[in-house]
């Protein structure tokens, strides 16, 4: 496939599949293992496209960020706890465990756990706990929305987002069901998890594009733009659709689809080192 080509369809995965609980980064190493795009360059290109899907969400909650501004004046929402410095704090307390834990164990991540059997296993045993979580949570009468997280939900999300740190698990997987564990709704439950996403993925994006700055030629430049816009614009349309879904729907079909892909990502990918 052309390089364009190439750079679309990645930037088609990306798109769809980073903020749903399905692990981006186990589709993102199948397609590239299926177009033959691995390697250092197509390390580099994910990372750029990353950042359009990180973009996305950006805008679609742009109002959110305003709010956490001490004087900004925000028309809706008003009470809402994430508001204001009590929204920065919220966040921050949801930010740091992953930021911390991943910047100390970041060796051992990418030399134990990003392999075929490591990643498969992250994408079973998820899909079985989003079972488990539905479960409970259709058990539950009472739920909080997010516009009411408290500081202990926040940091209990947070706790949950270190689970991400291995490859495969998904990091909307874990945040959306430690947050509905914690008593949030499937909707407030994602919402969150879009939003605490910003800037842990910015962070940890910009560490890698600054780690990998000698690896971008100007002749990629193209090939990054093209991956970038298409990221930006799929995750726009995913990320709406799927708070729509979650309105009236629940987590179990991803579930089932990570139970199933797993076995299947295996098979592709066993003879293949990451």
């Amino acid at each position: 496939m052309e390089t364009f080509g190439i750079a679309v369809v990645l930037g088609v995965v990306e798109g769809v599949t980073e903020f749903l609980p399905v692990s981006s980064t186990g589709h993102l190493i199948i397609a590239g293992h299926l177009l033959g795009f691995v390697g250092e360059k197509a390390a580099s290109f994910e990372v750029a496209i990353q950042l359009g899907a990180i973009l996305a969400v950006a805008l679609l909650y742009w109002r959110r960020f305003l709010a956490l501004l001490p004087t900004a004046e925000v028309s809706t929402r008003s009470s809402s706890t994430l508001n204001g410095w009590a929204g920065v704090l919220r966040l921050g307390l949801a930010t740091l465990p992953a930021l911390v834990v991943g910047f100390l164990a970041r060796h051992a991540i990418k030399e134990r756990l990003f392999t075929p059997s490591a990643v498969t296993a992250a994408l079973f045993v998820g899909g079985v706990v989003i079972l488990i979580a539905e479960r409970f949570a259709s058990r539950r009468r009472r739920y909080s929305s997010v516009e009411s997280i408290s500081i202990a939900q926040s940091l209990g999300v947070g706790l949950f987002q270190v689970l991400a740190l291995w490859p495969g698990t998904s990091r909307s997987a874990a945040t959306i069901v430690g947050g509905m564990l914690l008593g949030l709704d499937r909707k407030g439950a994602a919402e969150f998890s879009f939003l605490i996403a910003v800037p842990i993925m910015f962070i940890a994006t910009g560490y890698e594009m600054v780690k990998m700055r000698g690896l971008f030629a100007v002749e990629d430049m193209m090939q990054f733009g093209v991956g970038f816009v298409v990221s930006f614009v799929v995750a726009l349309i995913t990320v709406k659709a799927f708070v729509l879904f979650l309105g009236r729907g629940s987590l179990v079909p991803f579930a089932w689809y990570r139970i199933i892909v797993a076995p299947i990502f295996y098979l592709l990918t066993r003879s293949v080192s990451f």
